[in-house]
């Protein structure tokens, strides 16, 4: 039987000579209507699409390198390796802000789609590398002497994509269908995520499972016949910026709809939700899968920008990196976790050169610091400078 006052959702009006829309639990529901940005949403969005296929092509292609408005191949990687972790840090929001789920394992599906590209990136290489052998290097150092069953397809860029998503999106539907069937959540559910991320490492670590060991998968040089050259390296920033863009107009209609208000009614109040007759399991299954979809493709487009993948990405530090960011922006808005992500890379950039022994612990205070005294984050704190003074 439905509870009228379950949470995020609402009694709908039924049109004159019409049917009422009908709820899992048999009461008349619908998310409330409202438009998917308002008019300073969709006027950042085109601001956004400038900057990333306008601007930033042309001020590292077109502006002379002397230049004040030069933007340098270094600045170019960065704010591309940057858009990356700011589409994992949106994946993070969509679970632990909209749905109450922190993973701190997310870093095992980001580094996935980043081996699924890194395997095709090392087949691209072909005869030019340092044995001169159809075999990627390290495997021509271990004395093999074929590719394993699982290189199969790595001369194709598009199944090696499609494994990208496939092969992610399948291990965190089968780990979520038992995890939330199995009613692990909280803490526990968050070890297990970390657990699971730090297992894979270790055995990512190992030679025999033929993705490079502890140094990985490097020294690429090209995409479909074309040089990773600086030009590929703006291009692959660019699509890393629309990507992002894409992903967030995703985010904003999915927590706009019913099913996302669903989802945030599980985070407020999983039982109540049960007992207007939903099930939490199918909602919090697919937002998870889908969250893991979005990082496996943030890492498909990380690794080429940055040139090498190995285990190190599927540590649980990465993944506690990534819920760091979410919460420094402002967990529960979307576009905070996309700063925070801009924010605490761009510090790390900064303090890595300036004063590298004391990263960790500017990172450590940061989080102490916004848990206790920001607990919206930095999107928290900008709307509460922008309320009028009572």
């Amino acid at each position: 039987m439905s509870h009228p006052d379950a949470p995020g959702l609402v009694p709908a009006a039924a049109a004159p000579g019409a049917a009422p829309r009908v709820g899992a639990g048999g009461a008349a529901l619908q998310p409330h209507r409202r438009g998917l940005l308002g008019p300073a949403g969709w006027t950042g969005v085109m601001l956004s699409l400038v900057v990333v296929a306008v601007l930033i092509p042309l001020a590292n292609l077109a502006v002379p390198p002397g230049s004040a408005l030069h933007l340098s191949d270094f600045y170019v990687g960065l704010v591309g390796k940057i858009l990356c972790y700011a589409i994992c840090a949106l994946a993070i929001d969509l679970i632990w802000g909209y749905t109450g789920i922190l993973s701190l394992g997310h870093g095992l599906f980001f580094a996935l789609g980043g081996y699924g590209m890194g395997m095709y990136l090392m087949r691209q290489i072909g005869r030019d590398g340092q044995y001169k052998s159809e075999l990627p290097d390290f495997m021509v150092f271990l004395n093999w002497k074929e590719l394993p069953w699982h290189w199969a397809l790595s001369d194709s860029l598009a199944a090696q994509l499609l494994l990208v998503v496939l092969v992610p999106g399948l291990l965190a539907f089968v780990f979520g269908w038992f995890a939330f069937r199995s009613r692990i959540k909280g803490v526990y559910f968050s070890i297990i995520t970390q657990a699971l991320t730090y297992a894979a490492m270790l055995l990512f670590f190992r030679n025999e499972t033929g993705f490079g060991g502890n140094n990985g998968f490097t020294d690429f040089k090209r995409i479909l016949g074309i040089p990773i050259d600086p030009s590929m390296r703006v291009l692959l920033c660019v699509l890393s910026g629309l990507v992002l863009i894409g992903f967030f107009l995703m985010s904003r209609a999915i927590v706009h709809s019913r099913y996302g208000r669903v989802l945030q009614a599980i985070r407020d109040a999983e039982s109540r939700v049960m007992f207007s007759g939903y099930d939490p399991v199918a909602y919090k299954l697919s937002i998870w899968t889908l969250s893991a979809v979005m990082c496996a493709v943030a890492g498909a487009l990380y690794v080429p920008q940055v040139g090498i993948i190995n285990p190190s990405e599927m540590s649980p530090a990465a993944s506690i990196e990534m819920a760091i960011w979410a919460a420094v922006g402002g967990r529960g808005t979307l576009i905070g976790p996309i700063v925070g992500a801009f924010f605490v890379n761009g510090a790390k950039s900064w303090f890595t050169v300036a004063f590298p022994e004391f990263w960790l612990y500017f990172l450590g205070a940061l989080f102490i610091a916004v848990t206790l005294f920001l607990p919206h984050g930095l999107i928290g704190l900008l709307r509460r400078a922008r309320e009028p003074r009572r």
